[in-house]
């Protein structure tokens, strides 16, 4: 930015100085100044810029209550992330009001991405995805080819009935054809799953993880979530201590992590039906919907791990992050 100098004129200074006022505070148009001041139309163009320049003219912006842009972009710059959705969610002692925050967040940043084309897949056992879907609303031409369900959908009655309404809903909004994987998400044993990969009707879903261009997933604590628990998809009990001995914080579709990010190997990944660490990492939008304080370390683990790279979450892990 330029500065005051002794060779620009007093005078000069205050003609920039009247034409900015005109423009930035009395709202007058750039030929009324210009017939006012019996000077040119490009000269009122060129003060204007120049007040810029010197800095007589500063731009502001004032973000309004419950958008938090700084703080946004604060945790786009820390962990290196596409972007960043912070929902307005003072009362977070409701889980039930922070989720409905987070859906609808991610449903306003669905609306508004998704162009055309987009192989989507998502988890299964996400409650904030679900919440997502039910706050979309349909959009009026097709903005997605597939949503692919990236984790076995099948479970008890009563949650899997949610696991696949998130497809299914998610793939009617958005004029997509919805792919199940009619399997458990987590079984008995590594034999039991080499069984289910080689099922016809289960193949080409493994398959067409290969060509996702967005994923849609919920980030999970080792704790598993109360829709997770009620599918039967979760890791008993008795399993968590050696989940925690590997160093374990977290997770996304059943893949574990520690607090840098880093994949946990051990032998439950032989048992998980699901989309493969380093595919979905290789996805190119990976979308996380995901709060909660109790969530925060798991969440932190997953940026820094690379796990997702768009964030929607809630003002209280936000701040957490930076």
């Amino acid at each position: 930015m330029d500065s005051y100098t002794p060779e620009l004129a007093t005078d000069q200074i205050r003609l920039l100085t009247k034409v900015a006022r005109m423009y930035h505070e009395r709202g007058m148009r750039q030929p009324q100044i210009a017939a006012q001041l019996h000077i040119s139309q490009p000269r009122v163009s060129r003060l204007l810029k120049r007040a810029v320049d010197l800095g007589i003219v500063r731009t502001t912006v004032i973000a309004p209550r419950g958008v938090y842009a700084e703080l946004e972009e604060q945790i786009e710059q820390a962990y290196g992330l596409t972007e960043v959705i912070v929902a307005d969610t003072e009362d977070q002692a409701d889980e039930a009001h922070v989720m409905r925050a987070l859906g609808a967040a991610a449903a306003v940043y669905l609306e508004t991405t998704l162009m055309g084309g987009e192989r989507i897949g998502v988890s299964s056992w996400s409650s904030t995805i679900l919440a997502t879907v039910e706050a979309m609303h349909p959009r009026p031409t097709p903005v997605a080819d597939q949503v692919v369900q990236m984790l076995g959908g099948v479970g008890n009655v009563t949650a899997q009935t949610q696991a696949t309404r998130i497809v299914g809903r998610l793939a009617a909004l958005t004029g997509a054809q919805a792919v199940y994987l009619p399997a458990p998400g987590l079984l008995a044993s590594g034999d039991m799953r080499q069984m289910f990969v080689t099922d016809p009707n289960i193949e080409p879903v493994l398959q067409a993880y290969q060509g996702l261009t967005m994923a849609l997933v919920g980030v999970g604590s080792i704790e598993p979530s109360p829709l997770l628990r009620e599918s039967g998809n979760a890791f008993a009990e008795s399993e968590l201590p050696a989940l925690r001995g590997g160093g374990a914080v977290g997770d996304v579709c059943m893949r574990f992590f520690d607090e840098t990010g880093t994949h946990v190997e051990s032998a439950f990944d032989a048992r998980v039906l699901g989309i493969a660490p380093d595919t979905l990492r290789a996805i190119p939008r990976r979308v996380a919907v995901a709060g909660g304080t109790r969530k925060t370390t798991a969440i932190r683990a997953a940026l820094r791990g690379g796990w997702v790279n768009v964030l929607i979450t809630d003002l209280q892990v936000a701040r957490s992050l930076v």
